[in-house]
């Protein structure tokens, strides 16, 4: 029973990496189907009068899927060559303009929309990553520094940290640190998340554990 009980676990840990890399694709994978069959079944209704053989193998399953993810990505390359353009970033800024004025939607997209802003510039010139004392003074984890505040009482400066969890970064804590608490990293925010998605296996050499 133990050697049963060490060859299942053994090949537990030898098939995760597999099991968790196919979990992250096929959430990619359900999102680019769900984004783009709406187009896909559009066409296959507006095809059915005039080649009802083209409108049928729309509408299988399986190459619905796969069209609806070539749609996607088609849609997704140009609104990313629309953004780096000067008239697509003049569109992009109105559209931003015009979700402002939705009530409730401007909440929600605006909040979405400033995390991911904050993600591509560094604050005051900071590195991003940082470690903060998580759970305790004695224990640290990694972070990203979203925004940094002023405390009206104090004049001390506070810093927003973003803590996600391993390996699923999507979840985690917000927490509220005092800057001079905080341990800037200089890893790049692509070398921390192989960090957390990979349970620290995947890391720098060197880490900057204690302040200097």
């Amino acid at each position: 029973m133990e050697r049963i009980r060490r060859n299942i676990v053994a090949g537990l840990l030898a098939s995760l990496p597999l099991l968790l890399t196919v979990w992250v694709v096929g959430i990619v994978f359900d999102f680019l189907v769900a984004a783009g069959r709406p187009v896909v079944v559009g066409l296959a209704t507006g095809l059915a009068s005039r080649a009802p053989e083209v409108s049928q193998l729309l509408l299988q399953d399986w190459f619905q899927s796969l069209l609806a993810v070539v749609v996607t990505l088609f849609a997704l390359y140009v609104l990313g060559a629309l953004t780096t353009a000067v008239i697509g970033r003049k569109l992009w800024h109105l559209f931003d303009r015009l979700m402002a004025r939705i009530p409730f939607v401007e909440s929600v997209y605006g909040a979405v929309r400033k995390l991911i802003t904050s993600f591509q510039t560094a604050p005051a010139g900071q590195q991003r990553v940082v470690l903060i004392e998580f759970p305790h003074a004695d224990m640290k984890t990694i972070g990203f520094v979203t925004k940094l505040f002023t405390d009206s009482v104090s004049g001390t400066q506070i810093a927003a940290v973003y803590v996600p969890t391993a390996p699923n970064p999507t979840s985690g804590y917000m927490e509220l640190v005092p800057a001079d608490r905080l341990v800037w990293l200089d890893w790049s925010a692509n070398e921390a998340m192989q960090f957390i998605l990979s349970g620290g296996t995947a890391a720098p050499d060197h880490l900057t554990f204690g302040k200097p």
